[in-house]
Parts: C-alpha cells; sequence; structure tokens
C-alpha cells in the first residue's frame, strides 16, 4: 500500500563509554545503491532530577526515647518504694529496741555495698565486652588492609589481655620472638591465629561437643517437652558464657543477654535459625535414622542446634576473625553425636530386639 512506511533494515548497537554509537548495516543494493551507510546518533541523557526531588529524605527509624522515660520511671519508682520500705522497717526496729536498728543499719549497709559491687563487675564486663569486640575490629581491618602497624597494636593489647592465661604462655613467648620478624600485617595476624588462639579453639570446640551431647541425650530421655526446653536452654546459655569466658570476658548479666543477643543476630545473618532441613540432611545422610529411634533422632537434631548456636558464640566471642584457620563446622560434631546416640540406643532395654 502506498500509506505503508517502508521497514526499517536490522541495527547493531555498540556501547561506548557514555555515548552509544548506532552504526546501519549495510543496506541492500536496491535501497543503498551497493554501498554502507553510517550514520552516529549521541543519545543525551535526561537532565538530572532537583535536589528536592532526588534527595528524598529517609524516614528516621521510630524512637525509644519514651520507651526508655517508661523504664527510668518505673525504675525510679521501684527505688523509691524499695528504700520507704528499708526506712520504715529500721525506724520499727529503732522503736522495739535500739540494738535491732543497728542491727537493721547493718544489714542495709551490707546490701548496699554488695549491689555496688554487682554493678561495678556488670561495668566491668561490658568493658571487657567491648574491648574484644574492638580487638576484633582491629585485627580483620589489618588483614584486610595488611596494616603491620594496626595488626602489632592489636597483638600487643591481646597479649596484655592474656598476660595471665597459662595457656597461652607458649603462645605469648612464641608471638614476642617472632613479631618482630613479620613484615606483612596479615601474616602477623595469621599468626597470632596460630601461636595464641589455637589452644583456645581446641577448647572451644570441646565445650561446643561436650554441650551438644548433653542436649541431646537429655531431650532425647526426657519424657516432657518443657524438660526439652528448658535443658536447650540452659545448656546453650551455659555454653556461650564458657565461650566468652574461654576467650577473655567476664560476661554478667547484662552481658550475658549483650551476647544472646549477638549471637541470635549473627545466626540470623548466617540462615543459622533456617538450617533444620540442612541438619536433618546431615544426619539421615550419615545413615542415622536407620540405626536410633525417632526421639533419639529429635536428639540429636537438638545437639547440631546447639553446635551450631556454639560456632556462633565464637564468632561473636572470639577477639580476632577467622583469618588463616578454619572455623568449626557443624559437621564437625556430627560424628560424635552420632557416637553418643548409638550408645543410648544399645543400652535402651529390648534394644536388640
Amino acid at each position: 500500500m502506498s500509506g505503508e512506511q517502508p521497514r526499517r533494515a536490522p541495527r547493531a548497537f555498540r556501547i561506548d563509554g557514555d555515548r552509544i554509537v548506532e552504526d546501519a548495516q549495510r543496506q541492500g543494493a536496491r535501497e543503498n545503491g551497493g554501498h554502507a551507510r553510517k550514520a552516529q546518533a549521541e543519545i543525551i541523557p535526561e537532565p538530572p532530577l532537583p535536589e528536592e526531588i532526588a534527595a528524598v529524605p529517609i524516614a528516621p527509624p521510630r524512637s525509644r526515647r519514651w520507651g526508655r522515660v517508661l523504664a527510668i520511671g518505673l525504675g525510679g519508682l521501684i527505688s523509691l518504694a524499695a528504700g520507704l520500705a528499708i526506712d520504715s522497717l529500721i525506724r520499727d526496729l529503732f522503736a522495739r529496741t535500739d540494738w535491732l536498728g543497728w542491727t537493721g543499719i547493718v544489714f542495709a549497709g551490707l546490701a548496699v555495698l554488695a549491689v555496688l559491687a554487682l554493678v561495678i563487675r556488670e561495668i566491668a564486663g561490658l568493658s571487657r565486652l567491648k574491648q574484644i569486640d574492638r580487638l576484633r575490629a582491629k585485627f580483620a581491618a589489618a588483614a584486610e588492609a595488611d596494616d603491620r602497624k594496626t595488626a602489632g597494636a592489636a597483638l600487643s593489647e591481646l597479649t596484655t589481655l592474656y598476660a595471665s592465661r597459662p595457656e597461652t604462655a607458649h603462645g605469648r613467648n612464641a608471638m614476642a620472638g617472632h613479631a618482630r620478624e613479620i613484615i606483612d600485617g596479615r601474616d602477623l595476624v595469621v599468626l597470632t591465629e596460630r601461636e595464641l588462639l589455637s589452644p583456645l579453639d581446641a577448647r572451644a570446640r570441646t565445650l561446643i561437643a561436650n554441650a551438644s551431647k548433653r542436649v541431646s541425650i537429655v531431650t532425647a530421655i526426657s519424657p516432657r517437652a518443657v524438660v526439652d526446653l528448658l535443658v536447650v536452654a540452659i545448656e546453650n546459655l551455659r555454653l556461650i558464657r564458657a565461650l566468652s569466658q574461654l576467650y577473655g570476658g567476664r560476661p554478667g548479666t547484662l552481658g550475658i543477654f549483650r551476647l544472646v543477643r549477638h549471637v541470635l543476630g549473627h545466626l540470623a545473618v548466617t540462615g543459622g535459625m533456617a538450617a533444620g532441613d540442612s541438619l536433618l540432611q546431615q544426619v539421615l545422610g550419615h545413615g542415622l535414622a536407620a540405626k536410633v529411634s525417632a526421639r533419639l533422632g529429635e536428639g540429636v537434631i537438638n545437639g547440631l542446634l546447639t553446635a551450631r548456636i556454639g560456632a556462633a558464640a565464637i564468632d561473636v566471642c572470639r577477639p580476632a576473625p577467622f583469618i588463616g584457620t578454619q572455623p568449626p563446622r557443624v559437621t564437625d560434631f556430627v560424628g560424635s553425636l552420632r557416637k553418643a546416640a548409638e550408645t543410648v540406643e544399645d543400652e535402651r532395654p529390648g534394644a536388640s530386639g
């Protein structure tokens, strides 16, 4: 038809930096007279958006100010109530006889002294945990940037932290001899791992293995699900505290809450809490399902989850990241849990039949 527009021949596009050059393919002799027609067209980018449109402010997170105000208000009221109750008690004791009043004052003084000691211990424990976090960040930065100065400063701080630990005496002596010979920062971090932290890593693996076995066996033979939950919670808290103390931390009550929050956050980031299916596959892959009962199989799964929490706790509590050594994996503990489950299964009454 006369109203139709001629069809365009195929074209090839080539990206050349910020410009796009359009090269026409060779046209047929009927359209171009046998010659190649080349055309270049520059595509001009759109003008930038105005600042008030491009820089859209991000909504800030919800403030926790009122929650803190509520906590402070309730804490103040509880403190005042406790103080008035103690004051009333001491007045009543003095009303009865003087020696009872003075005895009450002595007991109140001891209670205040104990509270101050607990507060100081909690503050010291939190400060120690922050120091370990700073050390881990220093070692990671030194290894990434190959910074000898930062690695040396972190090594000196770690040596001071472990000065009273007899199991690190050999590593501290070795590092004192090698520190001046190492030029690269990353090599110094790797050597610190092998000399100073390898004995602690071996002890940490033992702690995780023992805790996993206890969880596996106890939850396998316990008759109530509530008992299972209590055992798992207590063993995991004990494991996290033990690992923190092993690597130099001294967590109190607040410190334990902080560590648990960090461990759960680490598991959420690494996907550890969603590893139930993979753990089940590992157990089935090792042929455990055919040798133990379903109850013992559940106990093994709980033990493997405890091992996963222990591995995450090592990442949180260790004063240096794993650079030159391999971190513990859940599969490292499958063999010991399998042996423990098979032993329990063999000792059960009627297992042979």
